[in-house]
C-alpha cells in the first residue's frame, strides 16, 4: 500500500470513529481521535501488529475499541488525553498569541481600509464621508473607544484635524494604495498619542480605559487563582501517591482500584504541569506591565517638558513622542489580550479534572488514609537531602554522576521523565514520585535521570536498560504518559501536537524498508586518476594545434582593480647592515650670554641733541670669566 493510500485509509477510520461518537452524543475532534487510534494500536493488550497491513476485521476492531474508550465518561486517563489535546491545540508562545491577535484585528479592519484606499471622492459630500471613515478607522485600530460614541468621535476628529486637516484630502487622494495604508497607520499612532496625552492632562480621554490600573488589579487576582488551583491539584496528587505507595508495600487489594488511582495521579500531575506554564506566563505579564508603566511615566514627563504652555511646538519634536506613547499603550493592550487568553485556558482545563475528583472524593479515600502520613514534594526532598550517591560504590562506578557542587549549570540540565524518579516509574508501574537532584543525577546515553532516594539510584544503576524498557511499556498502557514524560524520542511516530497538526499523519508508522542500490567507484583513490589522460585521438590533435598556435602569439597582461591582490608576488632584499660609531672624548662648549647697553636714551639736556650709542658688552669666548668677589659683613653679637 502506498503512502497516499495509507493516509486515505487512516483518515477514513478517523472520520468514521468521529461520526459514531457524534451519533452517540459525544463530539470529539479529529486530533483526539487520531491520538486515541495510536494509543489503542500501541497497547499490547489489544494485540495489533503494526508491521503488517490491517485487515477489514482489524479495522472494525480498532474502531470499536476507540469508540468504547472515547465514550468512557469515567476514565481519568481519557480526561488527561483530552486535556493534553486541548492545551496543545490552544496554547502557544507569547509571540504567537500576539501575532494571531494582530492578524485577526487587521482582518476585521481590512474592509474599512480597502474602502478608504480605493475611494474616488470628488464632491464635498464624498470628501466629508471619506474623512469620517478615516476617523472610524483610526478609532477601530487604536481600540480607544467606540466609533458609535458621539463624544469619542468628536475628540478623535479634533485630534485628527490638528494633524491631518480635511483640506489635505486632495493630497491624500493622489497617493498610491501602499502609501495611503502607511499614512493611515501613522495617523492612528499620532492621534492615539494625542488622546492619551490629553487624558493625562485632564482635557479629554473619552472612552479610554485605565489599562495599567486594570492590569495591576487583574494580574494579582489571576496569579492567586492559579496558585490556589495548583495547591488543590497537588493535594490530590499527594493523597493518591500515598495510597499507591501503601498498596505496593502491603499488597492491599481493598479500597479504590490501584489502576484508577494511577490514572488520577497522572491526571493531577499533568494538570499541575499546565498550570505552572500558565503561571510562568502570568508572571512574565506582570514584569512586562511594570516595565511599560515606567516607560509610560517617563514619556509623559518628556511630553510635558516639551509642550508645557507653548502655543505652537514643532511637529518634528512632538510627533515621534506621540507615536512612542501610542506604541507603549499598545503594549498594555497586548498584555490585556494575553491575560484574557490565559484566563480562558485556565478555566477550560478545570473540567478535565472533575472525573477523578468525583470518583475519588475526600469522603471515599479518607478512611484509607487514616494512620498514613501524606507527604508533600518538599518533604520528600528534605528527607533525602542528606543522601548522596557515592560514585566509587560498586553499583555506581560504571556510570557518570553529576552533583550540584561539581557541575556547571546543574539546575539547567534537562532531566528525563520531567524530573520524576526513573526507578519508581518502572518498578512501581507508572507511579510518579518527584526525584531529588541533590542525590545525584546519572548520565546514561546522553540522558539525565533523577531519583527519589539513594537506594532507587543504586537499583536503577544496576541495569538502566531494563527500567527504561519498563517505562516504555507503561507508556503503552497509559499513552497520556508520552506527553507528560516527554517520551517522543522513544515513540517516534507520536510527536507533540504543536509539531504535527495533521491528524492523519499522527498514526502513520515509520518507513522501515526501501529500495536502494550501491555502485563501486572505478577509481577509489584520487591520486590514481590521470588528469591529462585522453582516450580520444582527436582530442590530442586539438591540443597539439592549440600549442602550435601559441608559439606565434605574444602574451599580454594587465592588472585591474578587480584582479588586484590575486597574484602571488615575492621580493628579496638584503638585511640592514649593523653599523656603529665611537668617539674618543665627550666634550661641550659654553657660549657667553649676549649683553647690550644703550647709552644716551635720557638725552643730553636743553638744546643738546639726543644721541644714542649701542655698546656691546658680550664677553669674548677666549677671555676667562670674570669672577666678582663680595664681602658680607658679619653682625656683631650684643
Amino acid at each position: 500500500m502506498s503512502r497516499a493510500q495509507a493516509e486515505s485509509v487512516i483518515k477514513n477510520i478517523i472520520r468514521e470513529i468521529a461520526q459514531e461518537c457524534a451519533s452517540k452524543g459525544q463530539a470529539v475532534s479529529e486530533t483526539l481521535v487520531a491520538f486515541m487510534v495510536k494509543a489503542v494500536v500501541l497497547d499490547p493488550a489489544n494485540e495489533f501488529n503494526v508491521d503488517r497491513t490491517l485487515t477489514k476485521d482489524d479495522v472494525q476492531k480498532l474502531i470499536k475499541l476507540c469508540v468504547d474508550r472515547l465514550m468512557d465518561a469515567r476514565s481519568p486517563g481519557l480526561d488527561t488525553i483530552k486535556m493534553q489535546v486541548y492545551f496543545d491545540m490552544n496554547y502557544t508562545t507569547r509571540a504567537d498569541f500576539l501575532d494571531e491577535h494582530r492578524r485577526v484585528l487587521e482582518t476585521r479592519l481590512l474592509p474599512v481600509i480597502q474602502e478608504i484606499t480605493s475611494s474616488r471622492a470628488r464632491t464635498r459630500e464624498e470628501l466629508e464621508s471619506l474623512y469620517r471613515k478615516i476617523v472610524s478607522a483610526v478609532l477601530l485600530r487604536s481600540g480607544l473607544g467606540s466609533p458609535t460614541d458621539l463624544a469619542v468621535v468628536r475628540e478623535a476628529t479634533a485630534a485628527l484635524q490638528s494633524v491631518f486637516p480635511q483640506t489635505e484630502l486632495g493630497t491624500f487622494m493622489t497617493l498610491t494604495k501602499r502609501e495611503k495604508e502607511r499614512q493611515l497607520a501613522e495617523l492612528t499612532l499620532i492621534v492615539t498619542g494625542i488622546r492619551l496625552f490629553n487624558k493625562e492632562c485632564g482635557k479629554g480621554g473619552e472612552g479610554i480605559d485605565d489599562l495599567p490600573a486594570i492590569l495591576n488589579e487583574a494580574i494579582p487576582a489571576t496569579t492567586q487563582s492559579v496558585d490556589e488551583e495548583i495547591q488543590s491539584t497537588l493535594l490530590c496528587a499527594y493523597k493518591y501517591t500515598t495510597l499507591i505507595e501503601e498498596m505496593h508495600k502491603r499488597q492491599i487489594k481493598e479500597g479504590p482500584s490501584i489502576q484508577l488511582l494511577k490514572e488520577a495521579l497522572i491526571n493531577s500531575r499533568q494538570h499541575e504541569t499546565f498550570l505552572r506554564i500558565i503561571l510562568s506566563d502570568i508572571i512574565n505579564c506582570a514584569h512586562q506591565v511594570e516595565l511599560l508603566e515606567n516607560q509610560l511615566g517617563t514619556r509623559m514627563e518628556q511630553l510635558q517638558a516639551t509642550v508645557q504652555s507653548k502655543t505652537a511646538v514643532p511637529t518634528a519634536q512632538v510627533y515621534p513622542q506621540f507615536i512612542h506613547l501610542a506604541q507603549l499603550w499598545s503594549g498594555f493592550q497586548d498584555e490585556m489580550v494575553l491575560l484574557s487568553v490565559l484566563s480562558n485556558i485556565l478555566a477550560s482545563l478545570e473540567p478535565f479534572t472533575r472525573g477523578h475528583k468525583e470518583q475519588l472524593s475526600d469522603e471515599l479515600i479518607k478512611p484509607y488514609l487514616e494512620g498514613l502520613v501524606v507527604k508533600t514534594d518538599e518533604q520528600r526532598i528534605q528527607e533525602t537531602n542528606d543522601q548522596r550517591v557515592n560514585p566509587t560504590d560498586y553499583k555506581a562506578e560504571k556510570w557518570e554522576w553529576l552533583f550540584p557542587d561539581t557541575t556547571k549549570n546543574f539546575s539547567r540540565l534537562q532531566l528525563q521523565y520531567r524530573g520524576y524518579c526513573a526507578y519508581t516509574l518502572g518498578a512501581c508501574d507508572r507511579l510518579l514520585v518527584p526525584g531529588n537532584p541533590e542525590i545525584g543525577i546519572m548520565r546514561f546515553r546522553e540522558h539525565y535521570y533523577a531519583f527519589s532516594s539513594k537506594d532507587a539510584a543504586y537499583k536503577f544503576a544496576e541495569c538502566p536498560q531494563d527500567f527504561i524498557a519498563l517505562v516504555a511499556e507503561a507508556a503503552k498502557k497509559s499513552p497520556e504518559l508520552i506527553q507528560l514524560l516527554e517520551l517522543h524520542t522513544q515513540f517516534s511516530t507520536i510527536t507533540p501536537y504543536s509539531q504535527n497538526r495533521d491528524a492523519g499523519k499522527m498514526i502513520e508508522k515509520p518507513i522501515t524498508k526501501c529500495d536502494s542500490g550501491s555502485q563501486t567507484d572505478t577509481h577509489i583513490l584520487e591520486s590514481n586518476i590521470v588528469k591529462t589522460y585522453a582516450w580520444n585521438e582527436w582530442e590530442l590533435r586539438r591540443k597539439a594545434i592549440k600549442l602550435a598556435n601559441l608559439r606565434t602569439k605574444v602574451t599580454h597582461a594587465m592588472q585591474t582593480n578587480g584582479s588586484n591582490m590575486r597574484r602571488d608576488n615575492e621580493t628579496q632584499v638584503y638585511l640592514p647592515k649593523e653599523q656603529d660609531t665611537q668617539t674618543n672624548q665627550d666634550n661641550y662648549s659654553n657660549v657667553s650670554k649676549p649683553q647690550t647697553f644703550l647709552h644716551g636714551l635720557r638725552g643730553g639736556g636743553t638744546g643738546i641733541p639726543t644721541v644714542m650709542y649701542k655698546v656691546d658688552l658680550t664677553v669674548d669666548v677666549s677671555e676667562p670669566p670674570i669672577v666678582k668677589e663680595f664681602s658680607v659683613p658679619i653682625p656683631k653679637k650684643k
